[in-house]
C-alpha cells in the first residue's frame, strides 16, 4: 500500500485524490541474508547511465565525511556518527541546460534494503547531508540533489526555464531514477521498498512526486508542505507590506516573549492542561488588542501599528478594497516567536526572489 504521510492538514487535502499501490509489507533487517554482498565502489565509476555522468566515488570510513563548503570552527563534527558508507557523485543533464548535482550514498554494510530519498528546503541549491547522513545511520541507501543549481535564491531561474522545470520536479524524479540502479550495482539488488522524507520544500517536493512520479515512491513523508510555491511567496510579500504600511508596525523582537505568553496564558489550558503547548490552535481567539498600549509604547505592550501587524500575521490574506479573501495560509495564535521572519522591516529574502526571478522576470524589482 502506498502511505504517503502529511505533517498539515492543508497538504493531505490536497494529496487525498491520489491512488495507492499496494506493494505488500516488506521488512528488512541488517544483514538479512537474502541481500547479496556489495560490489567494489569503485566499480561503480564506470557504471553508464542515460543522461547521468558519475563524477567520483569515494569509500568513506566511519565518522570521516566533511561537507563541502566552509565549516563552523570549534563546532562539534555532525557526522561523527555516520557509518562508512559509499559515496557517488553524478551529474544529471535531462536538458540541454540542466545540470543537476546528486549524490547516492550505499551503507558499505548492514543495508536495509530499502532506498529512503531526501528533500531540501528553500531554493535548495544544496545537497542535503544531514538528512543523508541520518539516512545511511538507519540503514538505508539515500540520495539527495542540489535540484539543479547553487545557492539558497531563485536567482538561477531568470532565462533559464528549463532550470525551473528541474527546481520543480524534474531534479528529484531524475535522482531517483538514477539512485535505484546504481543501488542495484552495488547491493546486487534492487530496493524492495522506496521512501520519500522532506520537509518545508522537501514536503512540496514529496507531494509534487506522487502527483507526477506515482511509481518513484511506495511511500512518502511530506512534512510543512510549502505547497503552490509563488501564491505562497506572493502572500509573503504581500504581508511584509501590511506591516510596513505603518510607521510602528514592526514589532521588536523583544516583545515576542511578552506577546507569546500572554497568549498562552489565554488558550494554553483550552485542552484541560496547562503545558506550555496550545494544543488546537484553531480554538485560541486570542485579540492582540488586549495588549495595545494605553499611554506611551513600552516594553511590556503594543503600539497600535504592532497590534494592527499581529493581527495581519494571524489572519487570511483579504483583498483591502472589498474584504474578500486572497488566500487562507497563515500564522496561528502561539507562532508570536517567529513573527520576525514575516513581520520584519523588509519581505522575507527567498520571497522576494521568487517574485522578481520567477513572476515579473526582472531581477530589479522591487
Amino acid at each position: 500500500m502506498k502511505l504517503i504521510v502529511h505533517a498539515t492538514l492543508i497538504a493531505l487535502s490536497l494529496a487525498a485524490p491520489l491512488a495507492f499501490r499496494n506493494t505488500g509489507p516488506v521488512v528488512f533487517a541488517p544483514g538479512d541474508p537474502t541481500l547479496a554482498a556489495p560490489a567494489s565502489c569503485e566499480s561503480l565509476a564506470s557504471l553508464a547511465l542515460p543522461h547521468v555522468k558519475i563524477d567520483a566515488v569515494q569509500v568513506v570510513a566511519p565518522g570521516a565525511f566533511v561537507a563541502p563548503g566552509p565549516g563552523r570552527s570549534g563546532a562539534p563534527n555532525p557526522f561523527a556518527n555516520t557509518p562508512a558508507f559509499c559515496r557517488v557523485t553524478a551529474t544529471l543533464t535531462p536538458s540541454s541546460d540542466s545540470d543537476i548535482k546528486a549524490e547516492v550514498w550505499l551503507p558499505a554494510s548492514g543495508w536495509n534494503g530499502t532506498y529512503q530519498a531526501v528533500g531540501g528546503g528553500g531554493w535548495a541549491g544544496v545537497i542535503s547531508y544531514p538528512a543523508m547522513a541520518a539516512a545511511v545511520a538507519g540503514g538505508y541507501a539515500t540520495a539527495s540533489t542540489d535540484t539543479g543549481h547553487k545557492g539558497g535564491t531563485a536567482d538561477f531561474a531568470l532565462g533559464h526555464p528549463e532550470k525551473v522545470i528541474d527546481f520543480g520536479y524534474r531534479a528529484i524524479h531524475e535522482t531517483t531514477v538514477a539512485a535505484k540502479p546504481i543501488i542495484d550495482a552495488f547491493y546486487g539488488s534492487a530496493p524492495k521498498v522506496s521512501y520519500f522524507n522532506g520537509c518545508s520544500t522537501g514536503g512540496r517536493q514529496a507531494i509534487t512526486e506522487a502527483q507526477r512520479y506515482p511509481n518513484d515512491f511506495d511511500a512518502i513523508v511530506a512534512g510543512a508542505s510549502a505547497w503552490d510555491g509563488m501564491r505562497m511567496h506572493s502572500v509573503r510579500v504581500a504581508i511584509s507590506q501590511i506591516v510596513n504600511s505603518n510607521p510602528d508596525g514592526v514589532i521588536p523582537t523583544a516583545k515576542l516573549p511578552m506577546m507569546h505568553a500572554a497568549v498562552l496564558d489565554a488558550c494554553d489550558a483550552l485542552d484541560g492542561v496547562k503545558d506550555g503547548v496550545i494544543e488546537n490552535p484553531l480554538q485560541c481567539h486570542f485579540d492582540y488588542a488586549k495588549l495595545a498600549c494605553k499611554g506611551a509604547d513600552g516594553p511590556d505592550c503594543l503600539t497600535r501599528g504592532q497590534v494592527e501587524s499581529a493581527k495581519a500575521l494571524t489572519s487570511p490574506l483579504k483583498n483591502a478594497k472589498t474584504g474578500k479573501v486572497i488566500d487562507e495560509r497563515h500564522l496561528m495564535p502561539g507562532a508570536e516567536l517567529g513573527f520576525a521572519t514575516l513581520g520584519g522591516a523588509a519581505p522575507l529574502g527567498l520571497s522576494a526572489s521568487g517574485l522578481a526571478n520567477i513572476l515579473f522576470k526582472d531581477p530589479n524589482w522591487d
